[in-house]
């Protein structure tokens, strides 16, 4: 693991990611001289492969799901353990997105807004072999893991994904995983479900 840069604003960010290759940026959202998530829109435009890990002390939950709709690869809470920065930054290396307690909870939190608006008959949409394609996915295997665990070539996994991806009309990993969590495709973990109060 090695920085190549260090950035103080958006605009000194941009400069560097010019004339620098990295291959994962970790920022905060709240950065001088420019909203994070416009500079993080930008961002996706002009870097495309660049993998984006948000650093950041907010926790809340509607930020955390238009972040992951961005397409970044991870949020990190500042008042989590070291660890966890490190884990993200393996997963993000790796391709997968990092999926801590405030990833599913805002998967959760959007599932909750919009279940008014959803039934549960495009569940049969998905084949066998797709929605355990979609269960590995949410158990943040990688695509050659899944290949192994299906007795399939990685580039028929990458396939089957983007099939699956163009069928219920998403474009993201995350949009893939949110609308599992909608039909109750994948088996959610408890204890990374919210604690509800009542």
């Amino acid at each position: 693991m090695e920085v190549v840069i260090q950035a103080t604003d958006v605009p000194d960010l941009f400069s560097k990611l010019r004339n620098f290759k990295a291959e994962i940026l970790l920022m905060d959202i709240f950065m001088p001289k420019m909203d994070g998530t416009e500079a993080l829109k930008i961002l996706r435009q002009e870097f495309p492969s660049l993998k984006i890990l948000v650093l950041s002390m907010s926790t809340d939950i509607g930020l955390v799901c238009d972040l992951l709709e961005a397409g970044i690869h991870g949020y990190i809470s500042k008042s989590d353990e070291p660890e966890n920065l490190l884990h993200a930054i393996f997963s993000a290396s790796d391709g997968r997105i990092y999926r801590n307690r405030l990833f599913t909870e805002a998967l959760y939190w959007n599932r909750q807004s919009s279940i008014k608006s959803h039934t549960d008959g495009a569940v049969a949409f998905l084949n066998e072999r797709e929605k355990r394609i979609v269960q590995l996915i949410w158990e943040e295997k990688s695509n050659k893991e899944i290949a192994d665990e299906l007795f399939l070539g990685v580039r028929s996994v990458e396939k089957i994904r983007q099939d699956i991806k163009e069928k219920i009309g998403v474009k993201s990993t995350v949009g893939l995983l949110k609308y599992a969590i909608e039909k109750r495709i994948i088996s959610v973990n408890p204890s990374f479900l919210p604690i509800s109060s009542s």
